[in-house]
Formats: structure tokens, C-alpha cells, sequence
């Protein structure tokens, strides 16, 4: 089970590094280039720019959260109410950038009609939809893992 965790922990790691590489180098130019664009907006620089990098924290939040887990998993606790914690933040996260991201689409459906790019508001409704799914499936593993760790809880007082 240790290279399977393993393996996981790595990709988490690999799945916060495009992020991270987003964050310093082009989410910066992103915003700086929309208020060249639309300069009636440009005052929404930095909020907009504000709010992605809030949504990266929640994100970097949640891929620690599952780095943790994992960590359960190697440790053998992955029955216990810590992965009930782990489960419960990461389903908070998803929410919170899916409705960040649901504010920020009149933005997002700005941006791509004044540069004439209809794939970005595609890329935001993605994004949008992803973290509902990673929402319910952390949601539905937290349901399933407390009914195990109750079973669990009920057979050890029986024995």
C-alpha cells in the first residue's frame, strides 16, 4: 500500500506545482492585460487577481488536506475521524472555489467577449463543474467513511 500512497502524494504534489508556476508568472500578466483592454475596468485588477490568488490557497489547502489523508492511509488510520476531517475540508474547499469561481464568471464572460476567446469561458464553467464533483465525491466518502468507522466503533464493543 506504501507505493500507492506513495504515488498519490507524489502526483498531488505534481498536480500544485502548474498552479503554483500559474500564480507567479502568468496570472499577473492575465489581469494586467485585461485592464490594458478594457481600461473602464481596470480598477477590477486587482480584486479579480485578489480572488484567484485566494482561490489558489484554498486549493494549495486542499491538496494539503490530501496529502493528509494519504498519510492516514500509510499510517493505517484511514478509519478514523481525522479522514472524516480531512474528507469535510476538502469538500469545503471545492465549494468555496466553485462559488469564487461562479462570482467571478461575469469576468471571466468579459474577458472572453472583448478578446473574442470563448474557450476561456468554457475553461471557467469546467472549473466550476470539477469542483462540484470533487465536492460530492468528497461529501459521498465522508458519509461512507463514518458509517465504517460506526460499524467499526459498534463491532469493537461487541468483542
Amino acid at each position: 500500500m506504501k507505493r500507492e500512497t506513495l504515488f498519490l502524494k507524489i502526483a498531488v504534489v505534481l498536480m500544485g506545482l502548474p498552479v503554483l508556476a500559474l500564480c507567479i508568472f502568468a496570472l499577473p500578466e492575465i489581469t494586467e492585460y485585461f485592464a490594458e483592454v478594457v481600461p473602464k475596468l481596470a480598477f477590477l485588477q486587482y480584486p479579480f487577481l485578489i480572488g484567484l490568488y485566494i482561490t489558489a490557497i484554498v486549493f494549495f489547502f486542499a491538496l494539503y488536506q490530501a496529502y493528509k489523508l494519504l498519510t492516514y492511509i500509510d499510517k493505517n488510520e484511514a478509519f478514523s475521524d481525522l479522514s472524516v476531517q480531512a474528507l469535510r475540508k476538502i469538500r469545503n474547499c471545492a465549494v468555496t472555489i466553485g462559488v469564487l469561481y461562479v462570482l467571478f464568471m461575469p469576468l471571466i464572460y468579459l474577458m472572453g467577449e472583448l478578446d473574442d476567446a470563448p474557450g476561456i469561458i468554457v475553461i471557467g464553467m469546467v472549473i466550476i463543474f470539477g469542483c462540484m464533483v470533487v465536492a460530492v465525491f468528497a461529501a459521498v466518502l465522508k458519509k461512507l467513511l463514518k458509517k465504517a468507522i460506526d460499524i467499526k466503533s459498534e463491532n469493537e464493543l461487541t468483542i
